[in-house]
């Protein structure tokens, strides 16, 4: 049988692996010692030159189906893990079929929950994780997607400002459809309360967290939060004519829950006296466009709204109000942002992204000019935060240089 490899953006270094040997048994010189989730099937993660993978093996037309159903989800632009190829075809050294391969690209920056819990992680933050989870979930059913299997092991989890996004990892049981049906929907929160109870038990009983997860009171969070931000999001709103602020009132508050509104519906009666409004679009990533815009920045939407707030502040400060923001942007860049980048050791900077530690900076300020009574430099509070806490933190990122 010939091995056959199918791939998006073609590695010629993908073809130089051990494909003849079982995944579990890849030498160490190739595999990087990173967190993995839990997972039904066995997973390494490699390194290949400057490029990270994460390799899975699993059955071939499992394997393609998911490989087109992250293709399509990449797309649309949710956010999943990007699938680089699936290898098929693959014969041991002794002639032993071996199972098919789907490669997809290592997310940056990114860790699977249990780890981390290892890094310092306590029972109070479960509901932030959750939080994630419902925002991803959806964000996901807004696209069509019905999931299927729900669960804190089929997600990778970035930083956001003192937060998390949420990133699908697992897309095998996921279908695209034109709309998710309300009992689609109600299912995916059946089965993701159900998955994430019993994960969230088992990590109590593992000892990896010092205090119990209430796991009843986690999982009616997330059903509540998955209703409230769905209703926010889709749901039909009625008002008479003389309350049009209305309708720029519920753009706002879709704004400052990080989406934006691309298409609205509005439906008044014959006689025009009651106006109806439905979002019909919209998307994540409010903060994040608006920032980028302004600094070419790509981020968390969380991260960007604390970068964003900074540069209000720093506009406000020097009386930068009427100038262009463009111009006021790029000054912020150039006088704050990019010298404290410029201040984190080399061998620093897999600890964090760039726009987190800058947000953890901001918060350190805080207590340094609490416990000082008065206002700290951002500088000097960065220098007080890198050498006291960034340098002392686990790396978060791998690269090929490792």
């Amino acid at each position: 049988m010939a091995m056959r490899i199918v791939a998006s953006r073609p590695d010629p270094a993908i073809l130089g692996l051990p494909w003849d040997t079982p995944l579990e048994e890849w030498p160490d010189d190739i595999v990087v010692p990173l967190p993995r989730g839990l997972s039904r099937h066995i997973v390494r993660i490699v390194r290949l030159g400057d490029r990270v993978y994460a390799v899975k093996e699993t059955q071939d037309d499992i394997a393609f189906r998911e490989y087109r159903m992250l293709r399509d989800l990449q797309r649309i632009g949710m956010p999943a893990v990007v699938p680089q190829g699936v290898v098929t075809g693959r014969e041991g050294k002794d002639g032993e079929e071996l199972p098919a391969a789907l490669i997809t690209r290592h997310l940056q920056f990114s860790l699977p929950y249990r780890s981390l819990f290892s890094r310092g992680m306590t029972a109070e933050n479960v509901p932030t994780l959750i939080d994630a989870i419902v925002v991803l979930l959806v964000r996901l059913h807004l696209a069509g997607f019905y999931w299927g299997d729900v669960s804190l092991s089929n997600v990778l989890f970035r930083r956001n400002a003192g937060e998390f996004a949420a990133y699908l990892v697992d897309a095998e049981t996921g279908e695209l459809h034109d709309a998710v049906s309300d009992r689609m929907r109600d299912y995916d929160i059946t089965v993701g309360c159900e998955n994430i109870f019993a994960e969230l038990m088992d990590l109590s009983a593992s000892g990896a967290v010092q205090r119990p997860i209430d796991g009843f009171e986690i999982i009616d969070h997330l059903r509540s939060r998955y209703e409230a931000l769905w209703r926010e999001l889709t749901d039909l709103e009625e008002f008479s004519a003389d309350e049009m602020w209305r309708i720029e009132r519920r753009v706002e508050r879709l704004n400052d829950l990080g989406f934006d509104v691309d298409e609205l519906d509005i439906v008044t009666d014959l006689g025009g006296d009651t106006i109806r409004i439905q979002p019909k679009v919209v998307d994540l990533g409010h903060h994040c466009r608006e920032l980028q815009a302004l600094t070419g920045m790509n981020v968390e939407d969380n991260q960007a709204r604390r970068l964003l707030n900074d540069l209000a502040s720093f506009t406000a400060h020097y009386d930068l109000g009427r100038e262009d923001r463009h111009l006021v942007a790029s000054k912020w860049m150039h006088e704050i942002f990019e010298p404290i980048m410029g201040m984190i050791p080399p061998d620093a900077t897999g600890k964090l992204e760039p726009a987190e530690v800058f947000h953890e900076i901001l918060e350190h300020r805080w207590y340094l000019s609490e416990q000082a009574g008065h206002e700290v430099s951002i500088h000097e509070t960065a220098r007080d935060y890198i050498e006291r806490f960034l340098t002392a933190k686990p790396d978060e990122a791998i690269t090929g240089q490792e």
